[in-house]
């Protein structure tokens, strides 16, 4: 099978995976690699995302490992035998790989959860509020390259657009409502997609106010992408140095907690509405 030079996130994840299912069974990479006869350079190649794995040997891996979650090991063997390339293929080699590990994992996400505080979530911007971002964030990038992220992050948009939709709930704070990253116009226009894209059946977006009395969470923006089942969701959160996708049981619990609390001290979804509403009138 071929190496691959750069496994995506979707990838890792599965060699993650499959690394804490032996880890957990308490086999070597090497007792593993001979109760399957192969070398234990496969096996460490699997694990690191380098090679692929076809779902009769992450079955046949799975019973070595004793693991007797069925759930678990098909969702697995869809993730090993899936042969899906996205439209984000044609970006490889041209944008950062994050961009496109972000477009795959909300391809394949259950449903999508957002959490921003200072800038109002991509899958909800406008054209003239994405430009005017990644021309702040990045203002050594020529026209070109600053379009060629504008455009990709249309794209995404192909989540919302599809014969079943994903399901998306955006906590929005007030403060990433206010900030204008555009002109006046702009984020008038911002504001009115919003409420446009909120009306839909699997669109809700909710509103932190300034006003909420006790509210320490404002450090807690996040991504948040259901698997196929909670053991294989994701978080993404970005930082300074880059994009991280965090995958760790524990974690993913906590960030789940976290958002029901951010969700339980945000407005109504049909109050948020009428708050965005007033926010646009004041423009």
């Amino acid at each position: 099978m071929t190496t691959r030079r750069a496994p995506t996130a979707r990838q890792m994840r599965l060699a993650v995976e499959l690394r804490r299912l032996r880890e957990a069974a308490g086999l070597a990479a090497r007792e593993t690699a001979a109760l399957l006869g192969v070398s234990h350079v496969q096996i460490s190649h699997i694990e690191a995302g380098l090679t692929g794995v076809s779902g009769e040997r992450l079955r046949r891996l799975a019973a070595n490992y004793a693991c007797s979650d069925d759930e678990l090991i098909q969702a697995l063997v869809a993730m090993a035998t899936d042969r899906t390339r996205g439209w984000w293929e044609e970006y490889r080699g041209v944008l950062p790989t994050a961009y496109l590990d972000l477009s795959e994992l909300e391809h394949h996400a259950s449903y999508r959860w957002d959490v921003d505080f200072l800038h109002i979530p991509g899958l909800l911007q406008t054209e003239d509020y994405a430009r005017a971002l990644f021309s702040y964030v990045n203002p050594e990038f020529p026209k070109d390259e600053v379009e060629l992220r504008v455009e990709h992050r249309m794209k995404r948009r192909v989540i919302f657009q599809r014969p079943d939709p994903t399901p998306y709930e955006a906590v929005v704070h007030e403060g990433a409502l206010r900030i204008r990253v555009g002109d006046r116009s702009a984020a008038r226009a911002q504001l009115v997609r919003v409420l446009e894209l909120s009306e839909a059946e699997h669109v809700t977006v909710r509103v932190i106010p300034f006003d909420l009395d006790g509210f320490a969470g404002a450090g807690s923006a996040m991504v948040y992408a259901g698997g196929p089942i909670s053991k294989l969701d994701t978080v993404v959160r970005d930082g300074p140095h880059g994009t991280t996708f965090v995958d760790a049981e524990a974690q993913l619990a906590r960030f789940r907690t976290l958002f029901r609390r951010l969700e339980a001290a945000s407005l109504e979804p049909e109050r948020s509405r009428d708050f965005i509403h007033r926010l646009a009138k004041e423009l």
